[in-house]
């Protein structure tokens, strides 16, 4: 196994015509409650916006899922999460979300870096999961 193989690096940006702290809003939202599937369905997720809050999947009657915590919250420029995400295998993940102003609106960078046994669909799959996530934060905010 090469180290390329236990490694994650995907970084998109997407433009929005929208003020820094109404994109931080949303996103919040959209990490959260507002999270869903490409088809549409809830992911269930929760996020407790404070450092060391909480990132989770809520299945209810006590079932559920870490996706990791609250590393950093600048609001309304920065939010980082650590943890195993998706991913219930050995690895490590880093999602550093910034939102700066720019003319027009802001511009948002997902970043996201992984270490680890990473699943080859998983590694397929992320790329399209955070573009929909984008997506969806545009639309709330446009």
């Amino acid at each position: 196994m090469k180290l390329d193989d236990l490694a994650l690096d995907v970084e998109q940006h997407i433009n929005i015509k929208a003020a820094p702290d109404k994109v931080f809003a949303a996103m919040l939202h959209r990490f959260g409650e507002g999270n869903t599937t490409p088809n549409g369905e809830s992911l269930n997720l929760r996020l407790e916006p404070n450092p060391g809050g909480r990132w989770y999947r809520d299945r209810g009657n006590g079932v559920g899922h870490l996706w990791g915590f609250v590393q950093t919250i600048k609001p309304p420029t920065l939010l980082e999460l650590s943890g195993p995400l998706f991913m219930s295998y050995p690895a490590i993940n880093h999602v550093e979300i910034k939102v700066e102003p720019v003319s027009g609106g802001s511009k948002v960078t997902l970043r996201h870096r992984a270490i680890g046994m990473i699943d080859p669909e998983h590694r397929k799959g992320v790329g399209t999961g955070w573009n929909h996530m984008l997506a969806g934060l545009q639309k709330d905010c446009e």
